[in-house]
């Protein structure tokens, strides 16, 4: 077996996880529309834990999930989409209060 064979053969990891996230956005998403209309949010979480946000991102959202220093979890639901992001300002604030205790 060639080497381009084997490479053909191995499941390719970042296509796996595409296709799981494209699946549990499909999912959101048909949660959403059986809701009925009025009571629709656009967001909330699917299979009981993986968090999803289809409304439109704003200003305040993004502060609070990608840079919130004060914040009291490192990694949160998105901005928009579904699945987690690293919230960067409590990421740089743990790296800097490292930092400084070590002087």
């Amino acid at each position: 077996m060639s080497h381009d064979e084997a490479a053909r053969r191995r499941p390719d990891l970042q296509g796996i996880l595409r296709l799981i996230s494209l699946a549990l956005a499909v999912t959101a998403v048909v949660k959403e529309l059986r809701t009925p209309a009025d009571e629709r949010e656009w967001n909330g979480k699917v299979v009981g834990f993986v968090p999803y946000e289809f409304r439109m991102p704003t200003v305040e959202r993004f502060k609070e999930r990608v840079w919130d220093p004060d914040a009291e979890h490192l990694i949160g639901p998105k901005v928009f989409g579904v699945g987690w992001t690293l919230n960067m300002g409590r990421a740089f604030a743990l790296v800097r209060g490292r930092l400084g205790s070590d002087d």
